[in-house]
């Protein structure tokens, strides 16, 4: 099974303790610098979104977001065009893409704004490429543990479906036993 269109999700450590509005200014700065890979085009504040898409960074080839979806505050990557390579090619870009503005964020608001380095989510963005079944993560699920044990090692790792309900998109939600470092 291909996983196109990857969205990966690292949860804020703890209670977000800025205000979200703040992060669009930052956002913005970040598209007149053209400071994240491809092209960055505008950014939406869609904070009035109950549990929604919080502030969006929008992209041609991928969107960033602090995304507050099902209540979880977490800096957010979603892929928008394919992309060429293996499976774990494709995560490996997916949760380098999302470090790399945690790492932003974090240094925009030193103290107040940490990011996870034990709990993160992988979503496929594309119901036709992965239905969300039991089937679909039975089939993804070797690949992306043998992924999770090249990266972590054998300090452990679960993972458990994001959502049970066939309507939603298929993500796996991965808790680790020992603290990563941010992919860079």
């Amino acid at each position: 099974m291909e996983l196109q269109y990857l969205v990966a999700k690292i949860y804020v450590d703890g209670d977000l303790r800025i205000d979200p509005v703040s992060v669009v200014n930052v956002f913005h700065r970040l598209v007149a610098q053209q400071a994240l890979p491809g092209v960055l085009v505008d950014v939406a504040e869609l904070l009035h979104v109950p549990a929604g898409p919080g502030v969006v960074l929008v992209g041609v080839e991928a969107d960033y977001a602090l995304d507050h979806t099902s209540h979880h505050w977490g800096v957010l990557y979603r892929r928008k065009a394919p992309l060429a390579g293996t499976n774990a090619d494709r995560i490996r870009q997916a949760l380098q893409a999302a470090g790399q503005i945690a790492r932003l964020l974090e240094a925009e608001f030193p103290g107040q704004l940490t990011f996870s380095r034990t709990d993160f989510s992988l979503t496929v963005n594309d119901r036709v490429l992965a239905a969300n079944t039991p089937a679909t993560f039975a089939a993804t699920r070797p690949e992306l543990e043998a992924y999770l044990q090249g990266w972590l090692g054998r300090a452990g790792s679960t993972l458990a479906l994001l959502e049970s309900d066939p309507r939603q998109r298929f993500g796996v939600r991965v808790q680790t036993a020992v603290p990563f470092d941010l992919p860079a």
